[in-house]
């Protein structure tokens, strides 16, 4: 559930984080409506810039929205040796796909987007992020990621999630079964990645989802974002490796200073990637022993 009320949006998701919310005063509300898979709006704040918001959630602001669109990303990209052809699942807002273009060693992005919706509003209203979409490297299928998997087994080399969370249309992309499909789509040596949710809001449900990974994947691994619009102020992601020997926190590809800035990352940093892993320790202890 959401609500605008005197000129503020707050964020109140019981079922996902019960007892909190979050509130952004609205300077415009610039376009709502409920499209075949989910209720969409954009708005206008007044700190944060414009704001994507799917069934009440926040899903993105120009504010703060780099630092997920890179780490979710180029944790992945710069932990295989070689990512030539990524698949991106979900990520209607583009972001993502602006991101993975960057990476020198990516040739070949294929998106799937379940709705059409996100992806046309978001070239009107989001165009910083939207930019994504007119890369010649990316070829964008409106469709469904479980069904486009199946068709395309052992091809990529990483694939990213960019999912909402575990409601509505994305239920299915957190579950144990989803991790199978992804392992068959990739060639050997594959990397996965998916936004894996805060380990202060829910950390059982975390450790289910880094669970159900490890059945399919002998190495992974839980990082973490610095995203101010998310609850708690950040996210975490779930990556997964087929090789097992990979090192996920040290990564393969690393960037000399010049080279962040020539890809105009904002964000991520080589130093970064490695501090991402860093967990509290009794996350860690949990998570990992």
């Amino acid at each position: 559930m959401d609500t605008i009320s005197n000129g503020w949006f707050s964020e109140i998701q019981d079922e996902l984080w019960p007892g909190q919310s979050f509130s952004l005063k609205i300077k415009e509300v610039l376009h709502k409506e409920k499209s075949k898979f989910q209720d969409i709006q954009v708005v206008e704040t007044e700190t944060f810039g414009r704001c994507l918001i799917l069934d009440g959630i926040i899903q993105c602001t120009s504010r703060d929205e780099f630092s997920y669109q890179e780490m979710i990303s180029f944790l992945p990209l710069c932990c295989h040796p070689n990512p030539q052809k990524v698949l991106i699942v979900g990520g209607g807002d583009g972001g993502v796909a602006r991101e993975v273009v960057k990476h020198p060693l990516v040739k070949e992005v294929h998106q799937v987007e379940i709705d059409d919706r996100v992806v046309e509003l978001s070239k009107k209203y989001l165009p910083a992020m939207a930019c994504g979409f007119d890369n010649n490297k990316l070829k964008l299928t409106i469709g469904d990621g479980f069904e486009y998997m199946k068709n395309h087994k052992k091809e990529f080399d990483v694939i990213i999630t960019d999912s909402s969370d575990p409601i509505g249309p994305a239920v299915s992309l957190f579950q144990e079964s989803y991790y199978g499909l992804l392992k068959n789509a990739l060639r050997d040596g594959g990397i996965v990645c998916s936004q894996g949710g805060s380990f202060w809001l829910d950390f059982d449900y975390v450790k289910k989802t880094m669970t159900g990974c490890g059945q399919h994947f002998p190495k992974v691994a839980y990082a973490i974002t610095s995203v101010p619009s998310y609850p708690c102020g950040h996210i975490g992601f779930v990556i997964g490796s087929l090789d097992a020997n990979s090192c996920l926190e040290d990564p393969v590809n690393k960037f000399e200073k010049s080279e962040i800035d020539s890809l105009n990352l904002r964000y991520y940093t080589s130093q970064i990637h490695s501090a991402a892993f860093t967990l509290p320790r009794w996350v860690e202890k949990h998570f990992y022993e």
